[in-house]
Order: C-alpha cells, then structure tokens, then sequence
C-alpha cells in the first residue's frame, strides 16, 4: 500500500548505528522526518546529510525528530556521522523491508538505465502518527531539507 498524506505512517522498527532498536511507535507526539538515501559517504547523500546537520538547530527548536534510513549497516553509520558531525540518528534497512512500505525502494531511471534501488524521498510523520507530506523522489538532494524546514515552518506558523 503506498504511502499516502493523511493516512497512518506504516509503523517500523529499525536497529541505529549503536544497535539499538529505534521504533516509530517510541516518536508518538512528535513531528518525524523520515528521510532515506542510498548510501552513506556518497556524494549527494553526504550533501543531503550535511544540509540537515547544517540546518539542525532550526529542525531541534521545532521539536522535530530527524532520522536518516539506508541499507548501510551500523559500522558505515557509525562511521559516516562521526565524519561529518550528523546529531540525528541513522538507521540501518539492510532488506529494504521499511523502504519497500515507503515507497523508497523500486524502479529508478540511472543515466537511462532502469535500476532497483533506493529511492531518494523523504515522509513527514506527524505527532498523531499520520503523514503529514511524502517528498516522493527528490532531485536536488542538497536542496532539499532547506525546502523540508520550510514546511514544517509555515506548518508551526499556521
């Protein structure tokens, strides 16, 4: 079922770059932002990741939740947010099986190749548990956690 703005997030549970289980359900009452990438120390991942450390202080006084998901395990994780100074969490989704309910997993276009592959985008969960916004393939990954601050601005303005 893909994901739809309105409806529940489909709940997961995901093991961090510490091992520790991090559960959707633990966030109840809380603004999420879901964002999964391809692979860590990438070049559009490392902008994408650094765009959000960068804007963290700003995602923090929202009281929003960041976490970052791909198929990298915990010692890349580890590895990778120490390099570049990340203050969110990344998860580890080594079969997909979170991405796949997501619709961040499938068919995508590579310099005109058709791939299977991790699908760039980001889902905003809502305190209610709810989608809140689906950013379904993001093409500008450095870009684009500026464009998710926005929302959750104009949303917190509202």
């Amino acid at each position: 079922m893909p994901i739809e703005e309105g409806k529940k997030a489909p709940l997961f549970t995901l093991r961090d770059g510490s091992g520790n289980k991090v559960a959707l359900k633990d966030l109840h009452g809380k603004d999420v932002i879901v964002y999964f990438y391809p692979k860590d120390n990438t070049s559009g991942c490392t902008k994408e990741a650094c765009a959000f450390r960068d804007l963290w202080s700003e995602i923090e006084d929202l009281g929003v939740v960041v976490l970052g998901v791909s198929p990298d395990g915990a010692e890349s994780h580890q590895k990778f947010a120490a390099q570049h100074n990340l203050p969110f969490t990344l998860l580890s989704d080594p079969d997909h099986k979170m991405m796949i309910k997501y619709d961040a997993y499938g068919e995508k276009n590579m310099y005109g190749k058709i791939t299977m592959g991790v699908i760039r985008s980001t889902v905003w969960i809502g305190p209610d548990g709810k989608v809140r916004k689906h950013w379904k393939r993001v093409a500008k990954a450095a870009d684009h956690p500026a464009k998710v601050l926005e929302t959750l601005r104009a949303a917190s303005a509202a």
